[in-house]
């Protein structure tokens, strides 16, 4: 078995984000510290008919600034978000690529649902104008690999590279196997994390007929919140979470700031139900469970917990009684909050910034609150950092991702 001392250890040098609460890193921490809520009503296309009509939307997003219009045009919008965090999360880690060996630089950039847009509109063209004016960039644009693809061109990064699809798992996933190819010896620096822009009509439309969103429409501010006894459904956000990693003696050496060590990663599987999660929360512990024992720490060492935290009856219920299985008494005593309640869910993005988040932690030993958390539910029992964020000395973090089909992941990271 492998010894987690013999392997080779991986840092996080830099943070990029592109959320309803900031373009930046340091604009999206201090609105997460200050609880503020990135929700509000759907901009992006009439949403009368819809049970839900709020959502996290990216503002004044232009993604010139980050790409040629050329090429702005012939990707998806959830590509553009992927590009954008990218130059961000480079730049915050003062990385020069032109300087880097580029055989030993990749990326592992997810989606879960991929170019949304690209389909809605090239499917009206098909039906309003025929085949034939089909745009030959539709295919290239729409598939959930392409973010990837384009950020590497970006940066001429020739190293592994691929596209994690494992619905809201997606960024942590692509983060977790991230680690894994660093730590095998495979590349130097890994930029990962996810993107995602599936506030569509048709995207809407398929989450309000699951009943899977929130209809508090008359107050979108406190419509997310997670672990409270009203809560009612989800959020939808948008954006993209993008941290570059490199193993430990690559960051030395180039004199890189470092955030934090990413030191664990566990997945699994519920097996159980496509939209549900198990209900004794066997696929999150074992999940949790392996990136503890993936990480070499003890469960006691556990300071924080950046839930899942979606804000529906079955998540919350459940992701709690996971993180009770595996720290048992501890559970009671660690800070555990859900920053979905402001940002809303990204999907298969949410991983990318919270683990983002994490990240900012243990940096400045700031926790960021659980907003809206007013009518306590005696199945939701920990401290869940309630509506204004917290101060610590904090150590060892864990994110939760969980996604449909039952796919669960997790990380750990540590101060170095």
């Amino acid at each position: 078995m492998e010894n987690p001392g013999d392997r080779r250890r991986v840092v996080v040098t830099g943070l990029g984000v592109m959320t309803s609460l900031g373009q930046d890193v340091d604009t999206f921490w201090g609105n997460i510290l200050a609880g503020t809520s990135g929700i509000g009503r759907v901009q992006a296309f009439d949403t009368t008919d819809y049970t839900c009509r709020i959502a996290a939307e990216v503002s004044d997003f232009d993604a010139t600034r980050y790409m040629p219009p050329k090429e702005v045009r012939r990707n998806d919008r959830y590509t553009h978000f992927a590009v954008a965090a990218t130059g961000r999360a480079v730049e915050n880690a003062g990385l020069d690529t032109s300087k880097v060996d580029s055989n030993r630089f990749g990326v592992f950039i997810g989606s879960g649902i991929g170019g949304m847009w690209t389909i809605e509109n090239q499917s009206r063209i098909l039906f309003e104008r025929g085949p034939r004016r089909i745009s030959p960039f539709m295919i290239p644009s729409l598939i959930a690999n392409m973010a990837s693809g384009i950020v590497a061109i970006e940066l001429g990064a020739r190293g592994p590279n691929f596209s994690i699809v494992s619905a809201c798992a997606t960024a942590t996933h692509c983060i977790g196997e991230a680690l894994r190819t660093l730590r095998s010896g495979d590349a130097d620096i890994m930029v990962a994390g996810g993107s995602e822009a599936a506030i569509t009509p048709l995207g809407f439309a398929g989450f309000c007929a699951m009943k899977a969103m929130s209809t508090r429409n008359d107050a979108p501010s406190r419509a997310s919140r997670p672990f409270d006894k009203g809560r009612d459904g989800f959020i939808m956000g948008e954006g993209s979470g993008i941290l570059v990693l490199e193993t430990l003696e690559h960051a030395r050496a180039r004199g890189a700031r470092i955030y934090c060590e990413i030191s664990g990663y566990g997945c699994s599987c519920d097996a159980f139900h496509i939209t549900q999660p198990d209900p004794e929360g066997r696929g999150l512990s074992l999940s949790m469970t392996m990136a503890i024992k993936n990480s070499g720490i003890a469960v006691e060492e556990i300071d924080y917990i950046n839930a899942h935290g979606t804000s529906t009856p079955y998540n919350d219920k459940f992701e709690t009684m996971a993180v009770k299985n595996v720290l048992g008494d501890h559970a009671y005593r660690i800070k555990m909050s859900s920053t979905k309640s402001m940002t809303g869910h990204l999907l298969g993005a949410a991983g990318g910034i919270e683990a983002a988040i994490c990240a900012k932690t243990i940096e400045t030993g700031e926790i960021a609150p659980t907003i809206n958390y007013e009518n306590p539910d005696p199945e939701c029992d920990l401290d869940y950092v309630p509506n204004t964020k917290q101060s610590g000395t904090i150590k060892t973090v864990l994110s939760n991702n969980l996604g449909f089909g039952g796919q669960n992941a997790t990380l750990v990271f540590n101060a170095i």
